[in-house]
């Protein structure tokens, strides 16, 4: 009997000690999403754009209503370099001017053309530039969604500037900006641009001040366009940890076929009077595969894709044997934000993930070790969106 009991705690043990050496195994699913309000910002030196443009604009001061409107027409020209932030937002530094046709009373840059004698009235010519930065809303991003091979967008923008008379009487004023900006795809990084621009200025800009509070100016232009690489946008996307249904049915297996073991051993164990051992105790033991968790660019925040796997795994923790310990590491994209910039986003999303495991699945804290790498190097793939992530491995 005593042979027999030997034999029996040998198989026991070293079944125990094959469940041990067991790992599920896992597949790793990218999962782009098809949410056209949702994509992944770019970095800062993506997505910026140079525009030109001609067309024609037109003064109102003082007098001009008494000039024909063809006749205060002048030709226009545009320059601007800007970015864009999101599909929805952007800003751009801009210039504007050329000249401005006009009437004056007080002879403030008369061309010598006398308009009208009785009213003291003669022709006005004077060359400007109007330097201002705008905001652009793309309003048809921002409502339709993002769709990359759109041929037209509407992008109503406002802004302030800088406006600037060279001739004598020299005048200078703060200039405000409204205008539409209707882009036309031609090809990926090349638009057809229509602009409708008015801009406000102080009444003195034409040298001449009046019973109006402010000048204005209205511009049209047609231009081009282009947008340097990267100039699209990626869709957000979740990468999602799915192990082996398989796998995990064979270790359930086996922990029940261990349990069974258990019992009959005990049983054996009482008939065979020995005292000094009163039972034998299966333990639980899985050892998982390392779980990536890959976070959007610049944030910490657990998503609710996330919490399902983090559910699973805190399980297969609970389950297991309590002295198992399981690292969480934070890493963040070295190409994207400053070195002090990804250490603390690295450090918050390791805390995020330790935060859900212990307080909400009740993992103990015990279990669990919380580091972080800062900014890394693409880790998998080549692909920057892997290296935003948290890595949970058992030590």
């Amino acid at each position: 009997m005593k042979k027999e009991l030997m034999v029996l705690l040998c198989l026991f043990c070293g079944g125990e000690a094959w469940s041990q050496s067991v790992e599920s195994v896992k597949d790793t699913v990218v999962q782009q999403s098809t949410d056209k309000y949702k994509v992944e910002t770019n970095r800062f030196f993506d997505n910026w754009f140079i525009g030109a443009g001609a067309g024609a604009q037109i003064f109102f001061s003082d007098h001009d209503k008494q000039m024909k409107f063809g006749d205060r027409l002048t030709p226009a020209f545009e320059f601007y370099l800007g970015k864009s932030f999101s599909p929805g937002i952007g800003v751009r530094l801009a210039a504007n001017g050329y000249k401005l046709k006009g009437l004056t009373q007080n002879g403030a840059h008369s061309t010598g053309e006398v308009f009208d004698a009785s009213r003291r009235l003669s022709k006005q010519e004077f060359k400007y530039y109007n330097l201002h930065g705008d905001v652009l809303f793309n309003l048809t991003n921002i409502i339709s969604g993002y769709r990359e091979d759109r041929v037209y967008t509407l992008s109503p923008y406002i802004g302030l500037g800088w406006m600037h008379t060279w001739d004598k009487p020299v005048e200078s004023g703060i200039s405000a900006n409204i205008g539409i900006l209707n882009s036309f795809r031609i090809s990926d990084g090349l638009d057809i641009t229509v602009d409708f621009r008015g801009s406000l200025v102080d009444d003195k800009f034409d040298g001449e001040v009046g019973n109006r509070k402010w000048d204005g100016l209205l511009t049209g232009a047609l231009g081009l366009k282009y947008t340097f690489k990267k100039r699209n946008w990626d869709r957000s996307s979740t990468t999602v940890i799915r192990y082996s249904d398989k796998e995990l049915n064979a270790l359930r297996d086996q922990l029940n076929t261990l349990a069974n073991d258990n019992e009959i051993l005990r049983k054996q164990l009482a008939q065979a009077g020995n005292k000094s051992v009163t039972d034998v105790v299966v333990e639980k033991n899985i050892i998982v595969a390392p779980v990536l968790l890959t976070f959007p660019i610049n944030k910490s925040v657990v998503s609710n894709e996330m919490r399902v796997n983090l559910g699973f795994l805190a399980k297969v923790i609970k389950e297991g044997r309590a002295q198992v310990k399981y690292r969480v590491t934070g890493y963040a994209d070295k190409g994207t934000g400053s070195r002090k910039t990804n250490e603390r986003l690295s450090k918050e999303r390791a805390q995020a993930i330790y935060n859900v495991l212990v307080k909400e699945f009740d993992v103990s804290p015990s279990q669990i070790e919380v580091s972080h790498e800062g900014g890394v190097d693409n880790m998998f793939y080549d692909d920057p969106r892997l290296s935003r992530a948290v890595i949970t491995i058992a030590n």
